[in-house]
């Protein structure tokens, strides 16, 4: 296995390219241990790519490969922050090292969110240091109560998760369940134990036998549980929470009918067909070629005043619930964000507004866009964690649809 750690450095002429290629193969694994799915045939492909840019310049170099190894956006950002771990200049660690005695005053910078997986990935080539022997069982019980690994797992926020906790919580969120209250409807079943007399059934049935009444018809009101409709923002503030929801609107979409999910980041996105693929990574693969803006800007406003005016209309029928799913710091301030939160509001039974801001203890709503949005919306929850997913699915299933205004911290 070739360590990472002697890559070749790109950005400068090379005097010889024979370590190039099996470094090459050593950062397709490093991308695959950081959640990038990364195969032989995209390694072939960069190695391809290089051969028809500049090695000297180090931003053709980036750009080919991101170009034939990443199919994601979500992926870019994990890709950027390895290219420049991994294939780093070789008069790097002496210039960080003058920089560092320059500044030592200085409060260090925080690390960008993939900083962990990526660490652990770079670990992943490195032999394990041999482990202490094991002391001689004793026959004692312990009874000391700790917290089991999956316990902890509820409460661990999704940004500070590593690549191992991910996965896992996406195996947690793909068993969730999410039974909503069902409403009566106005149209009726025929049911022999049913409430209601069916009077036209029942002459109809009398003609068989020569207009005698040999039996009453009855029926019952048929139940349905409401449309659920899921606006979800993927701009860059949301993108690394917008990576874990997504499997779980997978999830809810291929367990139950009349669903209907829409991104939006700086225009809106219908993405209801892709996810109800039964495949969650076919899906995902739709989703990232249906959606041009992954992990840019926000534009609150004006996406929910698109959906107002293009979809309200044919998926807010029937007293559906809608998830609105955003932090709310919006690039155009709060204009028209307000009216477009209370027309919205106004076409559904329910409006929640899950914000991952809200796993702050001092929690404010101090931007334009939150004190816009915040009268208008029915209720108010954190979205940061499996458990916050748990306590909102306990809301959606309960009986209490009215418009009473809840705020969970």
């Amino acid at each position: 296995m070739i360590p990472p750690k002697p890559a070749l450095a790109l950005g400068q002429p090379p005097a010889s390219t024979g370590a190039l290629a099996p470094n090459l193969i050593a950062f397709g694994r490093l991308l695959r241990r950081a959640g990038v799915p990364v195969g032989p045939a995209d390694v072939l492909a960069g190695a391809d790519a290089l051969q028809c840019v500049d090695l000297g310049d180090r931003a053709q170099a980036h750009a080919a490969l991101r170009a034939v190894m990443v199919h994601r956006h979500e992926h870019f950002l994990i890709f950027d922050h390895a290219f420049d771990l991994f294939w780093r200049d070789s008069e790097a660690g002496r210039h960080a090292a003058a920089m560092a005695l320059m500044d030592a005053a200085k409060e260090p910078p925080k690390p960008p969110p993939a900083a962990r997986r990526l660490a652990e990935a770079m670990r992943g080539d490195r032999p394990e240091p041999p482990k202490p022997p094991e002391p001689k069982r004793q026959d004692e019980l312990d009874v000391t109560f700790t917290v089991s690994e999956r316990e902890r797992l509820q409460t661990m926020d999704f940004e500070a998760m590593s690549a191992e906790e991910i996965a896992a919580a996406k195996e947690e969120i793909r068993r969730l369940v999410l039974p909503l209250d069902e409403r009566r409807t106005r149209r009726f079943r025929a049911d022999p134990s049913g409430p209601v007399t069916d009077l036209r059934a029942t002459v109809r049935a009398s003609l068989r036998s020569g207009g005698e009444i040999l039996d009453i018809a009855r029926r019952r009101r048929v139940t349905r549980t409401p449309p659920l409709v899921v606006l979800c923002d993927i701009s860059g503030s949301m993108s690394r929470y917008a990576q874990v929801l997504l499997h779980f609107l997978h999830a809810v979409t291929n367990d139950r009918d009349r669903v209907h999910c829409f991104l939006f980041g700086t225009r809106l996105s219908n993405v209801t067909r892709q996810l109800r693929h039964r495949d969650p990574e076919a899906a995902f693969e739709m989703v990232s070629h249906a959606v041009p803006d992954w992990s840019g800007g926000t534009r609150i406003g004006e996406s929910l005043a698109n959906f107002n005016r293009l979809w309200s209309r044919r998926v807010l029928g029937q007293g559906a619930v809608v998830l609105l799913i955003t932090d709310g710091l919006d690039r155009e301030g709060a204009a028209g964000l307000a009216e477009a939160t209370d027309r919205l509001r106004r076409s559904c039974s329910r409006l929640i507004w899950l914000n991952p801001l809200l796993r702050y203890a001092g929690f404010q709503p101090k931007s334009q866009g939150i004190r816009a949005m915040l009268p208008h919306v029915d209720e108010f929850r954190p979205v940061h964690n499996l458990a916050s997913l748990r306590e909102l699915i306990a809301a959606l299933s309960s009986r209490n649809a009215g418009r009473g205004r809840e705020f969970a911290a």
